[in-house]
């Protein structure tokens, strides 16, 4: 039976940092939204996106594998995130890392060419931005242009954020915000920033 929850004895990069990210939320009266989302699985998938592969885990997972540069493509639970012409970073929820990763080998396993399956759930962990304020916020630190027509829902980008390397994801639910993926090391320095960055709209 897969893992459908995150062990007891796990601790998150940010749980010290949790009380703060609320406070954000309170005191900013709705405008943002700031929050850890830990332990999501994480596993990266790199193999040929015209093979037969690519088309076998797309429907072991519900989905398509995205083709078009920096697009995002969610069904139900799983989430895959374009990270190259071969790469992609396939998200889903706590406890089931073990799962995608079986299921993912499995669909690619007897078809040609070469494919790579890799469980990074531990290499980082996922700050939620949310709220009216959430791209102002963002774009104190980041040079990409954040505004809804050029980065709207369903976009994502491997870029910096606050000298921070990070996956940012615009997620496709109303008011759902943004994800931003980040190496664990560096988590409590960006949630440090985000948090620094907020006080003027508490």
């Amino acid at each position: 039976m897969a893992d459908t929850a995150p062990t007891a004895s796990r601790r998150s990069p940010l749980a010290d940092a949790a009380p703060r990210l609320a406070a954000v939320t309170r005191s900013s009266r709705g405008a943002l939204r700031l929050a850890e989302l830990p332990f999501l699985a994480q596993v990266n998938v790199r193999l040929d996106a015209k093979s037969p592969a690519a088309d076998a885990v797309g429907l072991t997972l519900g989905l398509q594998l995205p083709l078009e540069p920096d697009t995002v493509v969610h069904a139900g639970e799983v989430t895959a995130v374009w990270l190259g012409p071969d790469e992609w970073l396939v998200v889903g929820r706590p406890g089931t890392e073990h799962d995608l990763e079986s299921r993912i080998r499995t669909a690619a396993g007897d078809a040609p060419g070469a494919v790579t399956v890799t469980d990074v759930s531990a290499q980082r962990t996922t700050l939620l931005v949310g709220g009216p304020r959430a791209r102002d916020l963002l774009a104190h630190g980041c040079a990409l242009d954040l505004h809804p027509r050029a980065f709207g829902p369903g976009r994502c980008a491997q870029t910096m954020l606050a000298r921070t390397q990070v996956v940012l994801v615009a997620r496709e639910e109303t008011r759902a915000g943004f994800w931003v993926l980040v190496r664990s090391s560096f988590a409590g320095y960006l949630a440090d920033w985000l948090l620094d960055a907020a006080a003027e709209h508490a």
